[in-house]
């Protein structure tokens, strides 16, 4: 049985029906409230976008304030496999939560896009390949592509992808986009790269103009 996530929604700014949708996927450790800020942006450049962010399903065992999508062994003490099982729950409640949007606002799966951060991400780069149809697109910052090896076999449908990551990441390494992007290009994905140079763990102002223009050529509207 699937968790219900709890979302917060902007937009869209023309105050008219939704012609397109972003679905900011947040990191391990933090909240939706973490990215929705990004709609602030984004918005007066995609007026008819509405912008959700959810928290996920778990409390964060790293910061009991936050929360995660699943586990990290070497954050957290868990196992592989718990962290495994943890990503495929969190995949079905995340798929449900998309399939809802679509249905509430009455939009086609080309029509909705994912921006993920660090542990949102990984859930994205996830996610995206494995749904029947595919998603408008995703924007990945700060994440790396979890099981490569598995990526050609489960790939059901390509939506286009934006990789983006700061050359001076501490936290997931930096090689972690090119080895991403290459899985992606030999499994037929449309695949595009970026490295903010002197930015940390974070999202830099170059990495999301990038992620503007992708967004609007993308998604309709």
């Amino acid at each position: 049985m699937t968790r219900v996530l709890k979302s917060e929604k902007r937009g869209p700014a023309n105050g008219g029906q939704a012609t397109s949708a972003v679905v900011f996927v947040h990191g391990y450790g933090a909240d939706g409230s973490d990215l929705l800020g990004l709609a602030d942006p984004l918005g007066p450049h995609m007026p008819g976008t509405v912008f959700y962010a959810p928290d996920a399903p778990e409390r964060s065992v790293a910061n009991p304030m936050g929360f995660q999508w699943f586990p990290i062994p070497w954050i957290d003490g868990s196992s592989e496999d718990q962290a495994r099982a943890g990503l495929l729950a969190a995949a079905d409640d995340f798929n449900a939560f998309l399939d809802g949007i679509l249905e509430t606002e009455g939009l086609a799966p080309e029509a909705l896009a994912l921006v993920g951060f660090s542990q949102g991400t990984m859930l994205s780069l996830h996610v995206a390949p494995r749904r029947a149809a595919p998603l408008g697109a995703l924007v990945g910052f700060s994440g790396r592509l979890l099981e490569p090896n598995l990526l050609e076999a489960e790939t059901v449908s390509r939506p286009p992808v934006l990789l983006v990551h700061g050359d001076q990441d501490d936290v997931v390494p930096v090689a972690s986009l090119p080895e991403a992007a290459d899985a992606l290009v030999a499994t037929g994905f449309e695949t595009y790269s970026h490295i903010s140079k002197g930015t940390a763990h974070g999202i830099a102002h170059d990495g999301l103009s990038l992620a503007l223009s992708f967004l609007r050529d993308k998604l309709p509207g």
